[in-house]
């Protein structure tokens, strides 16, 4: 019997997508939202439906169709997060540091000529 409403995208692992899940899945540092993508991708493998699949891990089945539409288009790649829209940073990774550095250093000579006191005034 044919399935009703829109035509849901086949998800078929290779082994290495598999391995690379599941490890994902499961690793703790992974971000939780990474972890759940590849659950939900692992369980469509299976070839549940959106709404079955929902139900068992508790999530929206649009959510479902999301991931399972974003791995079919662009596979492992897919379920990393995208750009955020805007304006892209306008301060890089190397002027936060280079301020750092540079306050650390500044408090450092100040405690050096005039002592911790000074300083905490």
């Amino acid at each position: 019997m044919a399935r009703a409403g829109r035509p849901t995208a086949e998800v078929e692992l290779t082994d290495d997508e598999r391995d690379t899940l599941e490890r994902w899945a499961r690793r703790p540092k992974s971000a939780q939202a990474l972890a759940l993508r590849c659950r939900i991708v692992l369980e469509c493998a299976t070839g549940a439906t959106n709404g079955e699949v929902a139900n068992r891990l508790a999530v929206h089945p649009a959510t479902v169709g999301k991931w399972r539409k974003r791995f079919a288009a662009n596979r492992l790649e897919g379920l990393h997060d995208e750009p955020r829209p805007g304006v892209p940073r306008s301060i890089t990774d190397d002027d936060v540091e280079r301020v750092i550095v540079n306050s650390c250093v500044e408090v450092l000579d100040a405690v050096e000529d005039h002592g911790a006191t000074a300083v905490s005034e």
